[in-house]
Protein backbone atom coordinates (compact mmCIF):
# COMPACT_ATOMS: atom_id res chain seq x y z
CA UNK A 1 0.00 0.00 0.00
CA UNK A 2 1.43 3.74 -0.45
CA UNK A 3 1.16 6.13 2.43
CA UNK A 4 3.27 9.14 3.25
CA UNK A 5 5.81 9.70 5.37
CA UNK A 6 6.01 12.19 7.94
CA UNK A 7 6.62 16.15 6.44
CA UNK A 8 9.59 18.23 7.08
CA UNK A 9 7.51 20.87 6.00
CA UNK A 10 4.91 20.71 8.76
CA UNK A 11 7.50 21.85 10.92
CA UNK A 12 8.67 24.64 8.98
CA UNK A 13 11.10 23.02 7.31
CA UNK A 14 12.23 22.13 3.71
CA UNK A 15 12.69 18.09 2.41
CA UNK A 16 16.29 17.54 2.09
CA UNK A 17 16.75 15.71 -0.75
CA UNK A 18 20.39 13.85 -1.63
CA UNK A 19 20.37 13.38 -5.40
CA UNK A 20 23.01 10.47 -6.55
CA UNK A 21 23.74 9.86 -9.93
CA UNK A 22 25.92 7.43 -11.60
CA UNK A 23 27.71 8.76 -14.57
CA UNK A 24 28.23 5.33 -16.46
CA UNK A 25 24.79 4.20 -16.30
CA UNK A 26 22.90 3.60 -19.44
CA UNK A 27 21.84 7.23 -18.93
CA UNK A 28 24.07 8.26 -16.95
CA UNK A 29 24.60 11.63 -18.80
CA UNK A 30 21.91 12.78 -19.55
CA UNK A 31 21.07 16.23 -18.17
CA UNK A 32 18.85 16.31 -14.75
CA UNK A 33 18.48 20.51 -15.08
CA UNK A 34 14.69 19.99 -15.45
CA UNK A 35 13.98 17.06 -12.99
CA UNK A 36 15.92 18.74 -10.54
CA UNK A 37 13.87 22.60 -10.41
CA UNK A 38 10.60 20.43 -10.23
CA UNK A 39 12.00 19.40 -7.20
CA UNK A 40 12.99 22.04 -5.76
CA UNK A 41 10.00 23.95 -7.02
CA UNK A 42 8.35 21.38 -4.91
CA UNK A 43 10.02 22.77 -2.17
CA UNK A 44 12.91 20.52 -1.43
CA UNK A 45 16.49 21.34 -1.00
CA UNK A 46 18.77 19.43 -3.55
CA UNK A 47 22.38 18.50 -3.20
CA UNK A 48 23.29 16.72 -6.39
CA UNK A 49 26.77 14.20 -6.46
CA UNK A 50 27.52 12.62 -9.34
CA UNK A 51 30.21 10.07 -9.75
CA UNK A 52 31.88 8.07 -12.71
CA UNK A 53 31.12 4.79 -11.20
CA UNK A 54 28.08 3.47 -8.59
CA UNK A 55 30.46 2.03 -5.99
CA UNK A 56 30.91 5.84 -4.18
CA UNK A 57 27.07 5.54 -3.70
CA UNK A 58 26.50 3.43 -0.65
CA UNK A 59 29.82 5.34 1.34
CA UNK A 60 27.54 8.81 0.00
CA UNK A 61 24.56 7.45 1.47
CA UNK A 62 26.08 6.57 5.20
CA UNK A 63 28.13 9.47 5.90
CA UNK A 64 25.36 11.74 4.84
CA UNK A 65 22.12 9.64 6.34
CA UNK A 66 21.24 11.80 9.18
CA UNK A 67 21.51 15.59 7.31
CA UNK A 68 18.64 14.67 4.98
CA UNK A 69 15.40 13.31 4.35
CA UNK A 70 15.73 11.47 1.44
CA UNK A 71 17.89 9.62 -1.12
CA UNK A 72 17.21 9.51 -4.72
CA UNK A 73 19.60 6.92 -6.65
CA UNK A 74 20.17 8.41 -10.42
CA UNK A 75 21.37 5.18 -12.12
CA UNK A 76 19.85 1.30 -13.40
CA UNK A 77 19.40 -1.79 -11.48
CA UNK A 78 22.90 -2.55 -11.35
CA UNK A 79 23.10 1.08 -9.35
CA UNK A 80 20.38 0.02 -7.12
CA UNK A 81 21.39 -2.97 -6.66
CA UNK A 82 24.81 -1.85 -4.85
CA UNK A 83 22.94 0.95 -3.00
CA UNK A 84 20.82 -1.36 -1.02
CA UNK A 85 22.22 -2.21 1.87
CA UNK A 86 22.88 1.91 2.48
CA UNK A 87 19.21 2.11 1.74
CA UNK A 88 17.86 0.02 4.21
CA UNK A 89 20.57 1.23 6.90
CA UNK A 90 20.10 4.68 6.77
CA UNK A 91 15.84 4.03 7.32
CA UNK A 92 15.63 6.83 4.89
CA UNK A 93 12.88 6.98 1.95
CA UNK A 94 14.39 6.01 -1.16
CA UNK A 95 13.84 8.30 -4.67
CA UNK A 96 14.46 6.56 -7.89
CA UNK A 97 15.27 8.05 -11.03
CA UNK A 98 15.85 5.26 -13.28
CA UNK A 99 18.78 5.83 -16.04
CA UNK A 100 19.78 2.67 -16.81
CA UNK A 101 19.43 0.07 -19.83
CA UNK A 102 16.55 -1.96 -18.73
CA UNK A 103 15.59 -0.12 -15.34
CA UNK A 104 13.35 -3.66 -14.20
CA UNK A 105 12.55 -1.94 -10.72
CA UNK A 106 11.32 1.27 -11.98
CA UNK A 107 8.82 -1.30 -14.49
CA UNK A 108 7.87 -3.06 -11.32
CA UNK A 109 6.74 0.33 -9.30
CA UNK A 110 5.29 2.09 -12.46
CA UNK A 111 7.55 5.09 -12.70
CA UNK A 112 8.31 6.50 -16.16
CA UNK A 113 11.91 6.23 -17.21
CA UNK A 114 11.37 10.11 -18.34
CA UNK A 115 13.27 11.98 -15.45
CA UNK A 116 11.13 14.68 -14.88
CA UNK A 117 7.93 12.46 -14.77
CA UNK A 118 9.98 10.27 -12.37
CA UNK A 119 10.90 13.00 -10.27
CA UNK A 120 7.64 14.03 -10.06
CA UNK A 121 6.94 10.98 -8.21
CA UNK A 122 9.56 11.78 -5.56
CA UNK A 123 7.77 15.83 -5.33
CA UNK A 124 4.08 13.66 -5.09
CA UNK A 125 5.48 12.08 -1.71
CA UNK A 126 3.34 8.90 -1.54
CA UNK A 127 5.65 5.79 -0.86
CA UNK A 128 5.62 2.08 -0.49
CA UNK A 129 7.11 -0.34 1.96
CA UNK A 130 9.13 -2.77 -0.60
CA UNK A 131 10.46 -6.05 0.35
CA UNK A 132 13.97 -7.02 -0.09
CA UNK A 133 15.60 -10.38 -1.31
CA UNK A 134 18.55 -11.96 0.19
CA UNK A 135 21.01 -14.65 -0.54
CA UNK A 136 23.51 -15.99 1.54
CA UNK A 137 23.83 -12.05 3.30
CA UNK A 138 23.52 -10.21 0.04
CA UNK A 139 20.36 -8.32 -0.31
CA UNK A 140 19.05 -7.71 -3.97
CA UNK A 141 15.69 -5.93 -4.91
CA UNK A 142 14.53 -7.82 -8.46
CA UNK A 143 15.91 -11.78 -8.78
CA UNK A 144 18.57 -13.82 -8.39
CA UNK A 145 19.16 -16.48 -10.79
CA UNK A 146 21.63 -19.68 -11.15
CA UNK A 147 21.99 -20.99 -14.78
CA UNK A 148 22.78 -18.94 -18.25
CA UNK A 149 20.99 -15.72 -17.18
CA UNK A 150 23.72 -14.91 -14.48
CA UNK A 151 26.05 -16.21 -17.43
CA UNK A 152 23.90 -13.65 -19.89
CA UNK A 153 24.34 -11.10 -17.72
CA UNK A 154 28.33 -11.03 -16.79
CA UNK A 155 28.91 -11.41 -20.49
CA UNK A 156 26.82 -8.78 -21.98
CA UNK A 157 29.47 -5.92 -23.14
CA UNK A 158 28.96 -2.25 -21.91
CA UNK A 159 28.65 -0.69 -25.35
CA UNK A 160 26.33 -3.36 -26.96
CA UNK A 161 24.14 -2.26 -24.02
CA UNK A 162 24.07 0.99 -24.52
CA UNK A 163 23.24 0.61 -28.22
CA UNK A 164 20.58 -1.77 -27.80
CA UNK A 165 19.38 -1.62 -24.70
CA UNK A 166 17.39 -4.60 -23.33
CA UNK A 167 17.61 -5.88 -27.01
CA UNK A 168 20.98 -6.53 -26.32
CA UNK A 169 20.60 -9.21 -23.99
CA UNK A 170 18.26 -10.98 -26.87
CA UNK A 171 21.03 -10.98 -29.21
CA UNK A 172 23.80 -11.91 -26.81
CA UNK A 173 21.54 -15.21 -25.60
CA UNK A 174 21.59 -16.31 -29.78
CA UNK A 175 24.70 -17.81 -28.75
CA UNK A 176 24.44 -19.13 -25.06
CA UNK A 177 21.35 -20.93 -26.02
CA UNK A 178 23.87 -23.33 -27.98
CA UNK A 179 26.28 -24.12 -25.19
CA UNK A 180 23.50 -24.97 -22.39
CA UNK A 181 23.46 -27.40 -20.25
CA UNK A 182 21.14 -28.81 -17.22
CA UNK A 183 22.08 -28.53 -14.05
CA UNK A 184 21.59 -31.39 -10.83
CA UNK A 185 20.29 -28.92 -8.01
CA UNK A 186 18.09 -29.50 -4.84
CA UNK A 187 15.86 -27.11 -3.73
CA UNK A 188 14.56 -27.05 -0.15
CA UNK A 189 11.82 -25.22 1.23
CA UNK A 190 8.69 -25.45 3.50
CA UNK A 191 9.91 -28.88 4.46
CA UNK A 192 9.78 -30.72 0.71
CA UNK A 193 13.43 -31.27 -0.82
CA UNK A 194 13.14 -31.74 -4.71
CA UNK A 195 15.83 -32.70 -6.33
CA UNK A 196 16.11 -30.94 -10.31
CA UNK A 197 17.75 -31.06 -13.22
CA UNK A 198 17.25 -27.38 -14.45
CA UNK A 199 18.86 -24.95 -17.58
CA UNK A 200 18.24 -22.09 -14.93
CA UNK A 201 16.53 -21.36 -11.30
CA UNK A 202 15.19 -17.72 -10.62
CA UNK A 203 14.69 -16.67 -7.31
CA UNK A 204 12.65 -13.26 -7.23
CA UNK A 205 11.54 -10.33 -4.39
CA UNK A 206 10.04 -8.29 -7.41
CA UNK A 207 7.74 -8.71 -10.74
CA UNK A 208 10.24 -7.56 -13.71
CA UNK A 209 14.22 -9.22 -14.20
CA UNK A 210 16.47 -9.48 -17.26
CA UNK A 211 15.08 -6.75 -19.29
CA UNK A 212 11.42 -7.61 -20.28
CA UNK A 213 11.02 -11.03 -18.36
CA UNK A 214 8.58 -11.44 -15.49
CA UNK A 215 8.79 -13.65 -12.69
CA UNK A 216 5.54 -14.68 -11.75
CA UNK A 217 2.40 -12.50 -13.49
CA UNK A 218 1.58 -12.13 -9.44
CA UNK A 219 4.39 -11.36 -8.24
CA UNK A 220 4.63 -8.23 -5.77
CA UNK A 221 7.72 -6.32 -4.39
CA UNK A 222 5.77 -6.10 -1.12
CA UNK A 223 4.06 -9.54 -0.42
CA UNK A 224 6.47 -11.16 1.85
CA UNK A 225 7.16 -13.74 -1.03
CA UNK A 226 9.71 -15.30 -2.87
CA UNK A 227 8.92 -16.66 -5.98
CA UNK A 228 10.52 -19.24 -8.23
CA UNK A 229 11.17 -20.65 -11.33
CA UNK A 230 12.82 -23.85 -12.40
CA UNK A 231 13.33 -24.71 -16.07
CA UNK A 232 13.43 -28.20 -16.44
CA UNK A 233 12.99 -28.22 -19.68
CA UNK A 234 14.52 -31.44 -21.91
CA UNK A 235 15.55 -29.79 -24.59
CA UNK A 236 17.31 -26.29 -25.00
CA UNK A 237 15.68 -25.52 -28.65
CA UNK A 238 12.54 -25.30 -26.76
CA UNK A 239 13.54 -22.29 -24.45
CA UNK A 240 12.32 -20.00 -27.27
CA UNK A 241 9.11 -21.22 -28.10
CA UNK A 242 8.83 -20.07 -23.95
CA UNK A 243 10.25 -17.24 -24.17
CA UNK A 244 6.39 -15.05 -24.64
CA UNK A 245 5.28 -16.96 -20.95
CA UNK A 246 8.40 -15.62 -19.72
CA UNK A 247 7.78 -12.27 -20.48
CA UNK A 248 4.29 -12.49 -19.56
CA UNK A 249 4.94 -14.58 -16.05
CA UNK A 250 2.47 -17.54 -16.74
CA UNK A 251 5.50 -19.88 -17.80
CA UNK A 252 4.04 -22.06 -14.43
CA UNK A 253 1.57 -23.42 -17.48
CA UNK A 254 4.16 -24.91 -19.48
CA UNK A 255 5.34 -28.80 -18.96
CA UNK A 256 8.93 -28.46 -18.07
CA UNK A 257 8.72 -25.79 -15.59
CA UNK A 258 8.48 -26.02 -11.78
CA UNK A 259 6.93 -22.91 -10.15
CA UNK A 260 6.21 -22.37 -6.60
CA UNK A 261 6.17 -19.40 -3.67
CA UNK A 262 8.32 -19.11 0.02
CA UNK A 263 9.71 -17.25 2.15
CA UNK A 264 12.78 -19.00 2.00
CA UNK A 265 14.92 -21.56 0.11
CA UNK A 266 18.48 -22.87 0.05
CA UNK A 267 19.87 -24.27 -3.61
CA UNK A 268 22.88 -26.89 -3.78
CA UNK A 269 24.54 -28.29 -6.63
CA UNK A 270 27.01 -30.76 -6.81
CA UNK A 271 29.55 -28.11 -7.84
CA UNK A 272 29.90 -24.16 -6.24
CA UNK A 273 27.67 -22.53 -9.11
CA UNK A 274 27.70 -18.28 -9.41
CA UNK A 275 24.43 -16.59 -7.99
CA UNK A 276 23.71 -13.33 -10.09
CA UNK A 277 21.45 -10.92 -8.35
CA UNK A 278 20.03 -7.93 -10.19
CA UNK A 279 22.68 -8.08 -12.74
CA UNK A 280 25.69 -8.82 -10.10
CA UNK A 281 27.85 -11.28 -9.08
CA UNK A 282 26.28 -12.16 -5.50
CA UNK A 283 27.16 -15.46 -4.01
CA UNK A 284 27.98 -18.73 -4.67
CA UNK A 285 25.54 -22.31 -4.36
CA UNK A 286 24.98 -23.68 -1.69
CA UNK A 287 22.90 -20.15 -1.47
CA UNK A 288 20.09 -20.19 1.12
CA UNK A 289 17.49 -17.15 0.12
CA UNK A 290 15.12 -15.71 2.30
CA UNK A 291 12.55 -12.77 2.09
CA UNK A 292 12.96 -9.37 4.24
CA UNK A 293 9.26 -8.27 4.30
CA UNK A 294 8.44 -4.91 4.47
CA UNK A 295 12.28 -3.62 4.37
CA UNK A 296 12.46 -0.03 2.83
CA UNK A 297 10.42 2.88 2.10
CA UNK A 298 10.62 3.82 -1.87
CA UNK A 299 8.51 6.77 -3.32
CA UNK A 300 5.98 5.34 -5.81
CA UNK A 301 3.21 6.59 -8.06
CA UNK A 302 -0.22 6.87 -6.07
CA UNK A 303 -1.65 4.00 -8.23
CA UNK A 304 0.19 1.08 -8.61
CA UNK A 305 1.51 0.25 -12.36
CA UNK A 306 3.78 -2.36 -13.59
CA UNK A 307 4.49 -1.74 -17.40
Amino acid sequence: MTARPPDPAARGQRRRALLLVNRHAGRGDASLADAEEVLRAAGMAVETLAFRKKHPIPEAIRSRAREVDCVIVGGGDGTLHTAAAAVLESGLPLGILPLGTVNDLARTLGIDTDPVSAVQVIAAGAVRRLDLGEVNGHLFWNVASIGPGPELAENVPTPLKAWLGPLAYAVASVGLLRRLRPFAADLIHAGRHEHVRSLQVSVGNGRRHGGGMTVAATAEPDDGLLHVYSLELRHWWRLPFLLPALRRGDQANWRGVRSFACGDLRISTREPMPVIADGAPAATTPATFRVRPQAVTVYTPETRGTS
